[in-house]
C-alpha cells in the first residue's frame, strides 16, 4: 500500500515543483536586472500545464485532428522563454518590480501548498494515531 501515490498528493508534489522552478527563473532574473543585454525569462503556462497533464490516467477528446494530445512531449523538461520588452536603455529585459510581485505570488502559493501538505499529513497521522 503506497500511502502517497494518491491524486492530492501527486498535485501537490506538481505544484511544488512548478514553484520552485518558477522560484528559480525569478531569482535568475532578479539577479541580471542590470546586466546589460539579459532578457527575462518566464516558464511558460503551456509547459506547466503539459507537465501537470503526464498522469497517464487523463485522456484527451480530440474534435479536430490538429488538437494537441493530452500525453505531452516525452522531453521531461522545461524550456524557458525569453520575454521581448526592453525596460532598459542598455537591452536588459528586467521588469524589476513586475519580478518581485510575481515572486511574491509565486511565494504565497508555494506556503499555500506546504499548508495543504501538511494538513494531508495531519490527516494520516491522525488515522495512524486512531483518530487521537
Amino acid at each position: 500500500m503506497d500511502l502517497f501515490s494518491g491524486a492530492s498528493f501527486r498535485s501537490i508534489e506538481l505544484g511544488l515543483d512548478q514553484a520552485q522552478q518558477r522560484q528559480s527563473v525569478l531569482a535568475n532574473n532578479i539577479a541580471n536586472a542590470d546586466t546589460p543585454g539579459y532578457k527575462a525569462k518566464q516558464v511558460p503556462f503551456s509547459q506547466t500545464l503539459e507537465v501537470a497533464l503526464k498522469e497517464p490516467s487523463i485522456g484527451a477528446y480530440k474534435t479536430h485532428t490538429e488538437h494537441l494530445d493530452f500525453k505531452g512531449s516525452k522531453s521531461g523538461s522545461t524550456q524557458l522563454n525569453e520575454l521581448k520588452d526592453r525596460y532598459h536603455h542598455n537591452g536588459n529585459g528586467v521588469d524589476i518590480d513586475k519580478e518581485m510581485s510575481i515572486l511574491a505570488e509565486n511565494q504565497i502559493q508555494y506556503n499555500a501548498l506546504i499548508e495543504r501538505l501538511n494538513g494531508r499529513f495531519s490527516s494520516l497521522q491522525s488515522v495512524i494515531r486512531g483518530g487521537k
